[in-house]
């Protein structure tokens, strides 16, 4: 499904960031996985965000990867890079980036670093980029991950954007597992793009009329969220239905029991044979060797139950 229209839906992949041997973004190896999320049924690539480790590059290597992304031939309209970070005047740049290599939905973090800032401020922040860029092109997916960012998005918040600019702000990425909260969202606004950031709830938040999902596991069982994205209205009993979704539970089951991007990381190393995968930049860490063995013999386990 294209990001082109009003209201972005169906499955994104929250994807991984390979790097190369001085830790850079691996442009090349990058575009390959973009290409096989595609193939495997994602209808969309979320990257730079959380999962992509995008917080830990600087402005010039995220334009970069976007540039090459596009260069080497995937679609504008198939890409929702993440484009918030602290600074105003970078998540403007960035978002700027986007537009003009022809990405029009970008995701966008709330401004992050100071705590305990009010609705006021953050709806100043998200207002003053709209109205810097003054481009009609844009569409926004609000990114929702207290957690991490330590700063909520309210239904309040979005109400407000809503009414200011309703052409803008399209959806949001709910990432604190809050099922509730997701389905208040589904309910008090009607046309907005629910995305669920947790890959098991995406059954559940559809049934609900959500949109769809912007997941990490994605980059290991995209197919199996595809096939659910397709199918959530069929009955429980669908045999292949509750096979998918067993299948995504397990999946995330098994990358949540250590760090999940050095496990998502290390089974795409697996998958691949890249070793290089399972690099990761600094403060982050690759998994220690006891836990990289379990996670594999676990891994090697989920497959033969369900081969």
């Amino acid at each position: 499904m294209s990001t082109s229209s009003l209201h972005p839906h169906g499955v994104f992949c929250a994807a991984l960031t390979p790097l190369d041997a001085k830790l850079g973004p691996d442009h090349a190896r990058f575009v390959a996985h973009c290409r096989y999320l595609l193939s495997e049924g994602c209808d969309g690539i979320a990257m730079l965000g959380t999962t992509g480790e995008a917080n830990s590059f600087s402005v010039a290597e995220r334009t970069a990867l976007l540039e090459a992304v596009v260069r080497d031939g995937i679609a504008p309209n198939r890409l929702l890079p993440g484009t918030g970070v602290a600074a105003l005047s970078d998540t403007i740049a960035l978002t700027r980036h986007a537009l003009s290599v022809g990405v029009d939905t970008v995701v966008m973090l709330p401004p992050f670093y100071y705590k305990g800032v009010t609705d006021d401020g953050v709806y100043a922040s998200y207002s003053e980029i709209v109205q810097r860029l003054g481009d009609a092109r844009l569409k926004v997916v609000l990114y929702h991950i207290p957690q991490m960012s330590m700063q909520p998005i309210s239904h309040a918040l979005i109400e407000r954007l809503r009414a200011a600019y309703p052409t803008t702000f399209v959806g949001i990425k709910d990432s604190s597992g809050d099922f509730a909260n997701m389905t208040a969202m589904v309910e008090r606004f009607p046309g907005f793009s629910v995305l669920t950031g947790a890959d098991p709830l995406l059954l559940p938040l559809l049934r609900k009329g959500g949109a769809g999902c912007i997941t990490a596991t994605s980059n290991l069982v995209a197919r199996d969220l595809a096939h659910v994205y397709r199918n959530f209205g069929k009955a429980d009993d669908d045999a292949e239905l509750a096979a998918a979704q067993a299948r995504i539970v397990k999946a995330r089951e098994l990358v949540s029991r250590f760090s999940q991007m050095a496990s998502l990381k290390a089974l795409v190393a697996q998958r691949t044979g890249h070793a290089g995968w399972q690099r990761l930049r600094p403060p982050l860490e690759s998994l220690p060797a006891p836990y990289l063995k379990e996670l594999l013999a676990n891994a090697g386990a989920n497959a033969a139950a369900v081969a």
